[in-house]
């Protein structure tokens, strides 16, 4: 698996992890969490350590805590987590909650929200980091609309990372965030690569270009993760899933080349987008 750099602090990080949005938000049968279990092995064995999760996304981060316990993944995995809440006594006790769900004394990641109260938050994240409870702080959000409060958050202070929204189809991030995001020295989460799957609907039936093989490609998800890895400023990728066989052909988009300027135009052309 193919790794990069956080610039605050040099560690090494796979390029491929997983997030959780509706994929883990299943119940507590050993039939809902069988899939999830298989997920979160299929990643640890391929290289994989990120797994991205929120207190929005209903039970997940339930779910991770006891799915890497099981597997004995906890201190193996690099938990990312969120705060979404506001007030400084609402985002502790939520972000103790999910200490509690996560089964850990320490996050690896912090994150706020879709920048819910975040100079609040940042306060609180800024003392924990400081006492070991936490390795890194970021921000977050989804939709393109908030890039311009990213960039004014990014601006305003340090964040250890950023976790937006980019893919070969919304390409929005490659104008000022990704740029800053190196300038700044600020780790790339990258979620929703695959547009929530909206990406696939749309090449659905059609074969893939016999030239994807010249970067390592033998499935559109590959092609399609290996267009954001290939941006300099992105640390990790995070598609989520529930499905054993998509994780490990996600993980193949963390290995081997990447496409040039060239090649990653040839992938827009491919998706049919301008």
């Amino acid at each position: 698996m193919r790794t990069r750099k956080i610039p605050s602090s040099g560690e090494e990080l796979p390029v491929v992890g997983a997030g959780t949005s509706g994929a883990f938000e299943v119940g507590d049968s050993p039939e809902e969490r069988a899939p999830i279990e298989e997920v979160v092995r299929t990643l640890a064995a391929g290289g994989g350590r990120v797994v991205d999760t929120s207190p929005m996304y209903g039970k997940a981060e339930g779910v991770v805590g006891d799915v890497a316990a099981k597997l004995a993944l906890t201190d193996k995995l690099f938990l990312a987590t969120k705060v979404w809440t506001t007030g400084r006594a609402e985002g502790i006790r939520q972000m103790e909650e999910s200490f509690a769900k996560l089964r850990t004394k320490r996050i690896d990641l912090m994150q706020i929200h879709n920048l819910v109260d975040w100079r609040t938050q940042l306060t609180t994240l800024r003392e924990w980091k400081a006492a070991g409870r936490i390795r890194y702080v970021g921000v977050t959000h989804y939709r393109v609309d908030a890039h311009d409060e990213l960039e004014a958050v990014l601006k305003a202070e340090p964040f250890d990372f950023v976790q937006l929204n980019y893919s070969v189809a919304t390409r929005d991030a490659e104008k000022r965030l990704l740029p800053l995001a190196i300038d700044r020295g600020v780790a790339v989460l990258v979620n929703r690569p695959f547009e929530d799957g909206e990406l696939f609907s749309r090449v659905r039936g059609r074969a893939l270009p016999s030239w994807a093989s010249e970067i390592g490609c033998d499935s559109w998800a590959q092609l399609f993760l290996k267009y954001v890895l290939a941006h300099p400023a992105v640390t990790c990728a995070i598609p989520a899933t529930a499905k054993p066989a998509h994780m490990r052909d996600d993980l193949g988009g963390g290995r081997g080349p990447l496409p040039d300027a060239a090649q990653r135009a040839k992938i827009v052309e491919a998706l049919g987008t301008s």
